[in-house]
């Protein structure tokens, strides 16, 4: 469990990313605002025990959590711990579980989620990882990307915030488009979470 770190700056707007696998984009939110002047990456939370976020985030000096599902939709544990270590924003980074209502509450508009595509299409329960990037090619689509967006009750169905797009190719696999969404995600998801955060700061 993570604790309340007393000589922390609880002025500076605090973020807990939540992640359920490799975590490499948790990493490079965590690199990204590392040594920031007015943004901290304080926690990360994880429903999978054996998840690789979890040392990615120990690697990089960061506080985890592991919960299972009867503590994240059937207790307020999760969003009890959140307030009371004074953090500001939640960010999913590959979280797999739909929000609960008592989390939504803790944080209304401050839960930010990316998602491999370009919504409202390719969006929704089991859309997720290759599955997605399958589907978009099946579509015969040109274009695929990333979207970051609000999360509400339902799966990416929240308001969206940014959208960047890339070509799918005729002889794109869906590993080779996963990676090209991949870099995109990398390259613009730490810079709009900076941007929402200092924007209400």
């Amino acid at each position: 469990m993570y604790l309340c770190d007393t000589f922390k700056d609880f002025n500076m707007p605090r973020i807990a990313v939540f992640a359920s696998g490799n975590g490499s984009n948790a990493q490079r939110i965590i690199e990204y605002f590392a040594g920031h002047s007015a943004i901290s990456i304080d926690m990360v939370l994880t429903n999978n025990p054996g998840a690789p976020v979890l040392k990615r985030a120990e690697n990089l000096g960061v506080s985890t959590m592991v919960f299972n599902r009867t503590t994240f939709y059937e207790t307020g544990i999760i969003p009890e711990m959140l307030v009371a270590n004074h953090i500001d924003y939640v960010v999913l980074a590959g979280f797999l579980w739909l929000i609960p209502g008592n989390l939504l509450q803790a944080y209304p508009a401050r839960i930010i989620n990316i998602h491999p595509a370009l919504l409202p299409k390719y969006g929704g329960k089991g859309m997720y990882g290759l599955k997605v990037h399958e589907a978009v090619i099946a579509s015969g689509d040109r274009e695929s990307g990333i979207t970051i967006h609000f999360v509400d009750e339902k799966y990416d169905e929240g308001k969206i915030i940014f959208q960047a797009k890339c070509p799918v190719n005729e002889a794109d696999t869906p590993e080779i488009l996963a990676e090209r969404v991949h870099a995109l995600e990398h390259r613009w998801f730490p810079e709009v979470i900076g941007e929402i955060v200092m924007r209400d700061t």
